[in-house]
């Protein structure tokens, strides 16, 4: 039989431990190995048996969890889930922790069994796929995380033909961040889905925008679409392209999620496939799921050219591989190569 996932709960928060482990252990292919009140004690649990999945609380006393997570990407790498509360400390930290290698973000609202059975599904979805997800040893460098913007790197506003659309899940905070560092100041309007709660999306496009060269942005509804600007989805609202004569721009919406996912990067590519049709790029990257395989398709139809990231390259490979399996990726590329080839192909597309 294939054997369980065993989890390593690290919260100072009895109730939490005590939610999660309840939530977690509804799903018959998960363990909880154990639970820890701070890093010390999980220190200590891991020496004796390693855990398949950590889920990480951010503040705890001691030791925090970004200094915990530091530690297990340098000494042993193990798929971490990261557990913060949404103050806007907290939502800075997370995206921090993203950085060094967590494999995602699970809001905590809440600290009652109540609110965690709410999320229950989410939950054990995040760690079932945290379990499949690849971490590395090796992670950025503080200098190229806090490498400062040239004066000038911020460009001219003007209309664009070309858009650039990418989807991305589980991994996707450093893909987007390998990504959109490469990309040069007159690059073609970029729009992004990227699953993340609601608030994180703003302090994720902040920090982007501190260390690109192009601006990065949350999306408002009907920001306009313009070379060398990146828009990221709004947490929690979908974000559709929209074309009004020769100006592309994005209508920010509620509405369903599609694919249990909102935003949701089918929304994202099948509005792109419809109002920019072959003058876009679509690339889809790593993530768990399918959300984006069905709309890369609408796009590669419309005559758009696409591309998914490789599976060596994805912390977790189900994005890119449900794309490929439907026949609607072009160029399947190791994410370092994927920033060229889509300046390339807009310098002459």
């Amino acid at each position: 039989m294939k054997s369980k996932i065993k989890v390593l709960i690290v919260d100072d928060s009895a109730v939490m431990r005590q939610a999660l482990s309840y939530a977690l252990s509804k799903d018959p292919s998960i363990e909880i190995m154990g639970t820890a009140a701070d890093p010390f004690i999980a220190a200590q649990k891991i020496a004796q048996e390693i855990p398949d999945v950590i889920t990480l609380d951010v503040e705890m006393p001691r030791m925090d969890g970004i200094t915990f997570l530091r530690k297990i990407m340098s000494q042993r790498p193990i798929p971490v889930v990261v557990i913060s509360s949404l103050t806007d400390r907290g939502t800075e930290t997370a995206i921090q922790a993203l950085e060094l290698g967590a494999v995602d973000v699970i809001k905590k609202s809440s600290f009652s069994r109540e609110a965690i059975e709410q999320s229950e599904g989410q939950i054990i979805d995040v760690v079932k796929g945290a379990a499949k997800a690849v971490v590395l040893r090796k992670k950025l460098s503080a200098n190229q995380l806090s490498a400062p913007v040239p004066t000038a790197a911020k460009s001219m506003v003007q209309t664009t033909e070309k858009i650039i659309a990418i989807g991305a899940s589980t991994g996707g905070t450093i893909a987007l961040l390998d990504f959109l560092q490469s990309m040069p100041l007159d690059c073609a309007g970029i729009v992004i889905v990227q699953h993340m709660p609601e608030l994180f999306t703003k302090s994720f496009a902040n920090r982007l925008n501190s260390i690109c060269k192009i601006t990065v942005k949350e999306a408002s509804d009907n920001d306009s679409i313009l070379k060398g600007h990146a828009l990221i989805a709004p947490g929690n609202k979908h974000m559709h392209v929209k074309r009004s004569g020769a100006r592309y721009y994005v209508s920010i919406t509620d509405g369903e999620p599609v694919n249990r996912h909102r935003p949701s990067v089918d929304v994202l590519f099948n509005s792109t496939a419809q109002y920019v049709g072959k003058n876009a790029i679509g690339v889809i990257m790593t993530g768990m799921g399918g959300d984006g395989a069905k709309g890369l398709l609408a796009m590669k139809q419309a005559g758009a050219y696409t591309i998914a990231q490789d599976e060596k390259s994805c912390i977790v490979f189900g994005m890119p591989k449900e794309a490929i399996k439907l026949n609607a990726v072009e160029k399947v590329m190791a994410l370092d190569k994927i920033a060229p080839f889509v300046v390339s192909l807009t310098a002459s597309y």
